[in-house]
């Protein structure tokens, strides 16, 4: 890891470029649940949804640029069962879902970002609600809530093939539509977000860079990892923030000394990542693979 002239104060020198550690990797991945061939369709985020002890997946099912309502989120259970594959169907009447990516849930309602917009689905029917549309946005990615009942977001500026689409924000969303402009401008393709108390928030970059965030969108600090394309991000309650990496293949522990741990490696294209709270385990999709794995921590 890399600091940058920000976030050097933070560090007084407790990490150097390329530092890792490994312990526990090879027994976690072989006790990991990997599900293939199961019907995903470019799985692109995981949330553990308690109330039910369920994962949901949420498959683009093609392209992450289109408007093709065909995108679907699956229910799977915790010992690797498909217990719903459409739970939510995009292709049926009552749904309208194009490329769902992030997901959050908050007062019994399940948030996706798809595109240029919020979706927002009742728990636990599943009745699709009212979109809270964001003007201007080509990318809406990864989502987040903290303790102000509010939504976090991201919009990773991308039009179709991946290239810049110079949309790039970070936004603050209350549940009742009003967004509030965090951040906008080139941005580094915002991806994964936490948000914690009083507002601030971790925001990782495809660039490679990951960042905090004061409530008012103030960059606190600035952190450069040794591999691009970060996607997921948690927070754990040890202090540690998980991200993962499709440049790396691999999932990531920033520890609090912002020394690096790898978790798990040789994964394909992992993208917005889940955790188990109850079992603590990570949820891992596999965007290229069509796949999942489920990934135990110590």
């Amino acid at each position: 890891m890399r600091p940058t002239p920000a976030i050097k104060p933070l560090l007084k020198g407790l990490c150097l470029a390329g530092l890792f550690t490994f312990g526990w990797l090879q027994n976690a991945q072989a006790d990991s649940i990997h599900l293939k061939d199961a019907g995903f369709a470019t799985p692109e985020s995981m949330e553990y949804y308690a109330a039910e002890d369920v994962y949901l997946v949420a498959n683009i099912n093609g392209s992450p640029f289109e408007k093709d309502d065909n995108g679907f989120i699956s229910k799977v259970s915790p010992d690797g069962k498909v217990v719903a594959l459409k739970w939510l169907d995009g292709e049926a009447a009552d749904v309208a879902l194009n490329a769902p990516k992030g997901m959050t849930i908050l007062n019994n309602r399940l948030y996706i970002a798809d595109i240029d917009r919020i979706r927002v689905f009742s728990l636990p029917d599943g009745k699709q609600l009212k979109d809270i549309m964001v003007p201007g946005s080509s990318f809406m990615n990864g989502l987040s809530v903290a303790d102000d009942n509010a939504l976090y977001a991201t919009d990773s500026g991308m039009a179709p093939g991946f290239k810049p689409s110079g949309t790039d924000a970070v936004y603050r969303i209350s549940t009742s539509g009003k967004i509030e402009t965090l951040q906008k401008g080139a941005l580094g393709h915002p991806n994964g977000i936490i948000a914690n108390n009083k507002g601030s928030v971790m925001v990782t970059l495809g660039s490679g860079q990951a960042y905090f965030m004061d409530a008012n969108g103030h960059v606190d600090a600035r952190m450069t990892l040794p591999f691009n394309r970060l996607d997921g991000l948690l927070k754990m309650a040890d202090g540690r923030f998980i991200t993962s990496s499709w440049a790396a293949k691999a999932i990531v522990a920033i520890n609090p000394d912002y020394t690096l741990s790898t978790l798990a490696e040789g994964l394909e294209s992992p993208a917005d990542l889940g955790y188990d709270d109850k079992r603590n385990r990570l949820l891992v999709p596999l965007f290229l693979k069509d796949e999942i794995v489920i990934i135990p921590l110590e």
